[in-house]
C-alpha cells in the first residue's frame, strides 16, 4: 500500500492526514501549534509515528499547506505545498463533487470559498478582525468559565437567544458583560454570540457572495454546534459539517500529493519519520546587497543549511530552496 501524508500549519493548530491511494483517511492529528511550528510538526509526526506501523506503510508522497506550509515544506521534504483555499476545496471536493459553498472558520481567521463545477470561482477571507474566529470563542469559554467543548451544546438549549452586537472582538464581549449584568442566562447569551458571530461572518467574509447549497462547514470552530445552527437559521438551508473537519486543510496537501506524485512519476522528497529525533534550528541575516534589505531566513538540520528564503531578487533563496 502507499500513502500520502498532508501537513496543515497555521498559526493555532497544526494538523496532519495520512490517506490511503483511494483517499481514506487512516491517521489524523490536531494539535496546537503555540508559536513554535517547527516543534509541533515534530510533535504531530511522532504521534502519528506512534499510532501507525511503519513497517506496513510507504509514504510516496507530501504536501503542506496553512499560513507556515513553506517552512512545513523544508521540515518535511515537501513535494507539492499549496495555499489553503486549494487544499480545502479539493478535500470538500474528494468527499462531495457537488458542493457550492465552504464555510471555514479556524483560529485566526475566517474564509469562504466558493465552487462551480468543481472549480473554485470565488473566496473571500477575514485576517484582520478576529470577531468569530476560534481563538475569540476559546476567550469568551474561559471568562465564562465553560469548557469550549461544551460552548455549542449551550446554545442549542436556548429558546431565547440575546441579541449581541458581533461586528468586533470589543463590541461582542462587552455587550456579554452587559447582557450578564442585566441577569440573563448563560445559555442565552452563548447563543445569541453564536448568531452575531455568524452575522459577522455573513456581513464581512461572505460580503457579495452567491452562497448556494450544498454548504460544508469545516475548520476547528465547526465543532461548535451552535455555530452551525446559527448558519442553518440565518440562511435557511442545511450545513454539512464533515467528519474530519478539522483537518480538511492536510487531506487537501495529502491528496495534491498523491496527484503530484502520480502525474509526474518521481521519487518523493520526504525527510521520512525520523526527522522526529533530529534537531532544527532557523536563524536569518538582513541582506544588505541593495536598498531593500530583506530579511533573509536560514533552515538548519544539525549543522546542515537545508533551505533559504525572504529575498525579493532570489539571489539567496534560488541556491537553496527545496519546497518551490
Amino acid at each position: 500500500m502507499a500513502e500520502f501524508l498532508g501537513i496543515d500549519v497555521g498559526s493555532i493548530s497544526t494538523n496532519l492526514a495520512l490517506i490511503n491511494e483511494k483517499g481514506e483517511v487512516l491517521h489524523q492529528v490536531y494539535l496546537r501549534t503555540e508559536g513554535q511550528p517547527i516543534e509541533a510538526i515534530k510533535k504531530g509526526m511522532a504521534e502519528m509515528k506512534q499510532n501507525i506501523s511503519l513497517d506496513s506503510i510507504q509514504v510516496r508522497g507530501v504536501g503542506t499547506t496553512g499560513s507556515g506550509r513553506v517552512l512545513a515544506g523544508t521540515v518535511v521534504g515537501a513535494d507539492v505545498v499549496k495555499n489553503e483555499i486549494t487544499s480545502q476545496a479539493i478535500a470538500t471536493l474528494h468527499i462531495n463533487p457537488q458542493v457550492r459553498t465552504i464555510f471555514e472558520i479556524g483560529g485566526q481567521d475566517s474564509k469562504i470559498i466558493i465552487l462551480q463545477n468543481g472549480i473554485v470561482v470565488d473566496f473571500g477571507m477575514n485576517t484582520i478582525c478576529a470577531a468569530g474566529t476560534g481563538s475569540f470563542l476559546d476567550q469568551q469559554a474561559y471568562r465564562l468559565r465553560i469548557p469550549i467543548e461544551e460552548f455549542g451544546n449551550y446554545a442549542l438549549q436556548s429558546t431565547n437567544p440575546v441579541r449581541i452586537a458581533g461586528r468586533c472582538t470589543v463590541f461582542a464581549e462587552s455587550d456579554m458583560i452587559h447582557k450578564q449584568q442585566l441577569g440573563y442566562e448563560k445559555k442565552d447569551i452563548i447563543a445569541g454570540l453564536c448568531e452575531a458571530l455568524v452575522r459577522n461572518y455573513l456581513n464581512n467574509v461572505a460580503k457579495g457572495k452567491k452562497i448556494c447549497p450544498p454548504i460544508f462547514f469545516q475548520g476547528g470552530v465547526a465543532s461548535n454546534s451552535g455555530i452551525r445552527k446559527s448558519f442553518e437559521k440565518e440562511l435557511g438551508v442545511k450545513v454539512t459539517v464533515p467528519e474530519y473537519h478539522k483537518v480538511m486543510g492536510a487531506i487537501g496537501a495529502a491528496l495534491l500529493a498523491k496527484e503530484e506524485i502520480e502525474n509526474t512519476g518521481k521519487e518523493t522528497s520526504f525527510r521520512g519519520f525520523e526527522l522526529v529525533d533530529k534537531e532544527y534550528r532557523t536563524q536569518g541575516f538582513e541582506c544588505d546587497g541593495c536598498p531593500n534589505h530583506c530579511e533573509v531566513v536560514e533552515i538548519f538540520i544539525e549543522d546542515e543549511l537545508i533551505a533559504r528564503w525572504g529575498d525579493r531578487c532570489g539571489k539567496w533563496s534560488l541556491t537553496y530552496s527545496q519546497v518551490g
